[in-house]
């Protein structure tokens, strides 16, 4: 059994803090002890509390990384965000009917969007997972009348870009009164079968096939028009009423459609002999709100049009609002959608009117898609991306990467009782090369005081890896090892381009409050070096962008820079491909061309890169020409010394560096794979 070397920790784990939770374990991970948190930042969140047999952990000797020994005491990350809707909230499918969130299924197909910012167009999708969560609900109303409630992470595309409803991190941007959403708003309210919608499906459709313009008498129409007619008399059915309702327009228009009618894109239209019949069907389009138009050849005055004329024809207007509310009102049966690559408009009925907290936990859903994004009541809607590395812990690869998080809650046990073990080495320890060790999960669980102290107290060398300005708190910690030990620190701050962060990294702290994290530390006498991890093919690789990006970390006091360009490995390469079709589809080709099959860029591009960054350290001061090694040591991630790709692979892909799991890895033994899961190098850094 994979992790059988993990027991639960006691009862009593952080009593007072959690409450235990009885959701189905991973097989991967028997008899963990699993937490939720009422706190929002956690909200919707699961923690499996594990007891390791080992934490310091060897890197396989098949890695390519610069450190032989790593600490992983969480697997999983809480720094990225998750994203939920009340499940009554109708969903677009890709034909153009909707669906209530919590009905929508894996394999369904929906509608998205494609493109950057606002210039979208609609898109077919696939659903590809669907889950459920109770948190905090919101309620977001907009101008039109839509009312969506939503968790307050929840983001939808605004004229100011992706907007959270209500954040529980302080800089991620926030949806605000006035906000234009984009979409077609409100979707209407489908018919109700009552006798009038009745009659007037009847009338529609058999006066319609009556009229010249109708086809054969077969089909879902005519099947339904049999099921009508056990409780309305055909003969009743068939006269025009002197005061139609709203029922029976709309039931007439089913009909109609049903006998003459026929989609031509966006447009509905419908063809008859008769003008009788068509100035019914725009008496009736006219009274749901719909404009209508004839093509010029059949405008004719009424006193010169004669039965058996040649055949004329009326038609909606052809944009994707007109299309969806014939379809919605009048539930008319076979009219499919072609919605493929209209354009997505924000609009002033979309402008965001209130936003309430309702002050209530309620079971809200989720789902996953190709495009990364899905129509909620009409305005577009942000989901989930999902990663691949948590599938050998026998979790999904999406959701739970997110949000369900292992934790060794043992760590300061173990880090102890392993650095006093005679047979272990003193050899340096990296930390932040797999999971962030300061995600937001460490702000509850406090693992990293307790093993900074032990690192402390044995003189143990370490550097730590990470993008969590938590580590400020543990500032008099680092301070007080690196009297006695080598302390390595290193952020990653691959761009500070804000527009690109809320993009790519919602989850993690901005990169300006990285950038301040920096310059404290460095006022604490550290010296930093900087990741440009990962540096993004065609969004932060530009001679701008990175002299920016170097500029802004020299003047945050940085030491070195190191340039790392994206590495997608499998799984973590489809959803980001997604992302890209998504936000930035013309870089498409450009992507092909770089990676091909395979999961790095190649070499020529790597050293461009390198060549713009090492220009940008020049010019701002952070330019190193030699390269200083520790003696009896390799290079820390947390203390190069000039901008390096060093031990960065080609084209090919590498062999994979996570460690097998299932077995134990103790310091001072022969190597052994590890029970933390997957070692990543920190030259292989992937945005997801």
């Amino acid at each position: 059994m994979r992790w059988s070397h993990l027991s639960a920790p006691p009862d009593g784990s952080l009593s007072g803090r959690a409450v235990s939770a009885a959701p189905l374990l991973p097989l991967a991970l028997p008899g963990a002890t699993v937490r939720t948190f009422d706190t929002p930042s956690f909200a919707g969140m699961t923690f499996y509390e594990v007891r390791a047999k080992s934490l310091i952990n060897r890197v396989p000797g098949a890695s390519r990384v610069p450190f032989e020994w790593t600490i992983n005491p969480y697997r999983g990350c809480s720094h990225a965000c998750t994203y939920c809707l009340a499940g009554d909230t109708p969903i677009l499918l890709a034909d153009g009917s909707t669906r209530p969130l919590a009905e929508i299924r894996p394999g369904d197909a929906v509608m998205g969007t494609m493109g950057a910012g606002p210039h979208r167009r609609y898109v077919p999708t696939t659903v590809l997972d669907h889950w459920a969560t109770s948190k905090p609900a919101f309620r977001v109303t907009l101008s039109d009348g839509t009312r969506l409630v939503a968790s307050g992470d929840h983001r939808f595309l605004t004229d100011r870009g992706w907007r959270h409803v209500s954040p529980s991190e302080p800089d991620l941007p926030a949806l605000a009164i006035g906000d234009l959403m984009f979409g077609v708003g409100r979707f209407a309210d489908p018919p109700k079968e009552s006798p009038d919608y009745q009659s007037g499906f009847l009338c529609g459709l058999v006066r319609g096939d009556a009229s010249g313009g109708g086809t054969a008498r077969e089909g879902d129409a005519w099947i339904r028009a049999d099921g009508y007619l056990d409780d309305i008399s055909l003969t009743e059915a068939l006269r025009w009423p002197e005061l139609p309702t709203g029922d029976w327009y709309r039931g007439f228009l089913a009909g109609a459609y049903g006998a003459t009618g026929h989609a031509e894109r966006l447009a509905v239209v419908f063809s008859s002999d008769d003008p009788i019949y068509l100035d019914r069907v725009c008496e009736a389009l006219a009274h749901l709100g719909l404009a209508t138009r004839r093509p010029v050849s059949t405008r004719r005055p009424l006193s010169t049009r004669r039965a058996g004329s040649p055949s004329e024809c009326v038609e909606t207007e052809r944009h994707l609002d007109a299309a969806l509310r014939f379809r919605h009102m009048t539930g008319a049966p076979q009219a499919p959608l072609d919605a493929s690559g209209v354009g997505v408009r924000a609009n002033r009925r979309l402008a965001v009117a209130d936003i309430e907290d309702l002050g209530l936990t309620l079971p809200l859903f989720d789902i996953s898609t190709g495009t990364g994004d899905f129509i909620a009541d009409g305005v577009v809607s942000h989901n989930c991306f999902a990663r691949n590395t948590h599938t050998y812990l026998d979790m999904d690869a999406g959701h739970d990467f997110d949000t369900s998080v292992v934790v060794k809650v043992n760590a300061g046990d173990l880090i102890r009782r392993e650095l006093a073990n005679p047979r272990w080495s003193g050899a340096p320890i990296a930390m932040g090369t797999n999971v962030d060790v300061y995600q937001r999960a460490e702000g509850r669980y406090r693992l990293m005081p307790e093993i900074l102290a032990a690192l402390r107290d044995h003189a143990n060398p370490f550097s730590i890896l990470t993008k969590g300005t938590l580590i400020l708190r543990d500032l008099d910690l680092l301070q007080q090892a690196a009297e006695v030990t080598e302390v390595g620190l290193s952020f990653s701050v691959g761009f500070v381009d804000e527009q690109v962060w809320r993009s790519a990294e919602p989850g993690t702290p901005s990169p300006h409050r990285r950038l301040d994290a920096i310059r404290r530390i460095t006022d604490a006498g550290f010296p930093i070096s900087v990741l440009m991890a990962p540096i993004l093919p065609g969004l932060t690789d530009t001679e701008d962008t990175i002299d920016e990006t170097v500029a802004a970390i020299a003047a945050a006091g940085a030491t070195s820079v190191i340039p790392l360009p994206l590495h997608l490995r499998p799984g973590a390469r489809e959803w980001y491909a997604a992302w890209i079709a998504r936000e930035h589809p013309h870089l498409l080709p450009r992507y092909r061309e770089l990676f091909g099959k395979g999961s790095y860029t190649p070499k020529s591009y790597q050293d461009e890169v390198t060549a713009r960054v090492r220009q940008a350290t020049r010019r701002h001061g952070l330019y190193r020409p030699t390269t200083r090694n520790q003696p009896g040591t390799r290079n820390q991630p947390g203390t190069p010394d000039q901008p390096s790709t060093r031990d960065q692979p080609g084209t090919r892909d590498q062999p994979s560096t996570r460690d097998q799991p299932g077995l134990n890895n103790r310091p001072g033994t022969s190597t052994r794979p590890s029970a933390s899961g997957q070692t990543q190098n920190p030259h292989q850094l992937t945005l997801l």
